[in-house]
């Protein structure tokens, strides 16, 4: 059973139907998954809860899934909360007291959590207790209460704003990775099998390399381009149906959504290096969107690279906008295919 303290409708409908449900229909980040498979085996060989697990890396990769496929392989429940939404020690007491013995407590964007919550959840991962404060003040009284044995899952774009006393107190640290095009096809195959619409291996492909090696953003593209078949009355997914779709949603031969190049002739407009908050106040985007979603894509493919003045185009960036140094591409000039 999942408990949420925030439902949302879409996370539902996506474990409903494309979530995997054994870590045997995970595709991909093996070595993450066989640690972890090793370390539940173990800890339910000891009658144990897990130890605490950070899952760090980009959006969309899979950890949220994770972190449900941990409380299976644990047999217990999941409770998911988010950084943002503890704001004050008393909402994170209410949910750390309900916790019942070896359940999982998920917090996704782990790194937002107050820092005084950070400080507040070491005695209860270590020591299993909370001191919760009843008066403020010189006179301020507490009171100590127990919280039951359980495992915290926290998941990260930006381990590096977590302190270290905090990161120390994970016994289990993994990394995600974007995935391989061939990682990303057989995610959308099996998707797509339980949507009920064929895909043959030529379009998954189409599919799997416009995706930035993300299977978030694989499967929402492979949603819409199911829709687009559907109105065609179309059994499976073709080329042309894919293609079209991929132009509609206005996502080019890299990968590339509209923000991204957004981003991109801000820099080519500019032709010199752009700090961070310059640079988001051009797009329009926070600076977190920029650095954590936007940013890691155009690097891997080489058309942003930072340096100690900023951000800056590279020559490939310029190439794929279809413009030369000096000159502003053209809305309607910009690559789709």
């Amino acid at each position: 059973m999942v408990f949420h303290d925030h439902p949302d409708p879409n996370e539902r409908e996506f474990d409903r139907s494309l979530r995997p449900t054994s870590f045997a229909e995970f595709v991909g980040q093996e070595q993450l998954r066989d640690n972890l498979g090793i370390a539940i085996q173990a800890a339910r060989g000891r009658e144990e809860p897990l130890d605490h697990v950070l899952l760090c890396g980009p959006p969309g990769l899979g950890k949220t899934t994770l972190a449900h496929l941990i409380a299976l392989g644990m047999a217990t429940d999941l409770v998911i909360t988010s950084g943002p939404a503890l704001g004050a020690p008393r909402d994170l007491a209410g949910t750390l007291t309900r916790l019942q013995r070896n359940q999982v407590l998920f917090i996704d964007e782990i790194h937002r959590l107050p820092k005084v919550l950070e400080e507040y959840l070491y005695s209860a991962m270590e020591d299993h207790a909370i001191d919760v404060v009843l008066d403020q003040g010189p006179g301020g009284r507490s009171v100590r209460l127990g919280v039951q044995p359980f495992t915290l899952v926290g998941a990260t774009t930006r381990e590096g704003l977590l302190s270290a006393p905090f990161r120390s107190r994970f016994g289990i640290v993994e990394r995600l990775e974007p995935y391989p095009a061939e990682e990303i096809q057989q995610i959308l195959t099996r998707a797509a099998a339980r949507l009920g619409i064929g895909l043959p291996a030529a379009p998954a492909r189409l599919l799997a390399e416009r995706s930035r090696g993300t299977p978030r953003m694989a499967l929402r593209i492979l949603r819409r381009v199911r829709d687009l078949a559907q109105v065609r009355e179309l059994q499976e997914i073709d080329v042309a149906v894919a293609t079209e779709g991929l132009d509609r949603l206005r996502i080019d031969g890299l990968g590339l959504e509209e923000v991204d190049r957004r981003v991109l002739r801000a820099l080519t407009q500019r032709g010199d290096a752009i700090g961070l908050k310059t640079l988001a106040a051009m797009v329009d985007e926070a600076e977190d969107t920029l650095e954590d979603v936007l940013e890691p894509h155009l690097i891997r493919t080489g058309l942003l690279a930072r340096t100690p003045r900023g951000r800056v185009a590279t020559p490939r960036a310029y190439e794929h906008l279809g413009v030369t140094p000096g000159s502003s591409p053209q809305s309607g000039e910009l690559p789709f295919s």
